[in-house]
C-alpha cells in the first residue's frame, strides 16, 4: 500500500526558505510523474508543482514560480520541494503526490488530489 511521509516544514518568517522531503513506500515512485499539492486553512487543495518520471520536466503554478523547486531521488524512492522566499499566503499544509503518469497532467494545479500521506505544516509568519 502506497504510504507517504512529509517532513520538513515549519515556521519561517517571511523571506525564508524550507526544504520538504516527502519519502514513499509500498510502491516504487521510478516509473511516475511525481508533484506537490497543499491545502491552506479553509481552501481546498492547490498543486504547486510536478516533475516527470525521469526528472527533466518540472511545472509550477504562478503562485510559487520561481521560488520553489522540485526534485527527486528515485534511488531513494524520494521527492523534494525547496520552497524560497515564503510569504504569508504559502501557509499551508504541503502534502506529495504521484501520478499514474510518465509525465505531469496539464492541469496539475486543478488536479483531484489524493492524500498518502499526514502532510508537513508549512507556517509563515513575522
Amino acid at each position: 500500500q502506497l504510504k507517504f511521509v512529509e517532513s520538513g516544514g515549519g515556521l519561517v518568517h517571511p523571506g525564508g526558505s524550507l526544504r520538504l522531503s516527502c519519502a514513499a513506500s509500498g510502491f516504487s515512485l521510478e516509473y511516475s510523474a511525481v508533484g506537490w499539492f497543499r491545502q491552506a486553512p479553509e481552501k481546498g487543495y492547490e498543486g504547486v508543482s510536478c516533475m516527470n518520471y525521469y526528472g527533466r520536466q518540472a511545472k509550477y503554478s504562478d503562485s510559487v514560480k520561481g521560488r520553489f523547486h522540485i526534485s527527486r531521488d528515485n534511488a531513494k524512492n524520494t521527492v523534494y520541494l525547496e520552497i524560497a522566499s515564503l510569504e504569508p499566503e504559502d501557509t499551508a499544509l504541503y502534502f506529495c503526490a504521484k501520478f499514474d503518469t510518465l509525465g505531469c497532467p496539464e492541469n496539475f494545479s486543478t488536479y483531484k488530489y489524493t492524500t498518502w500521506g499526514q502532510g508537513t505544516q508549512v507556517t509563515v509568519s513575522s
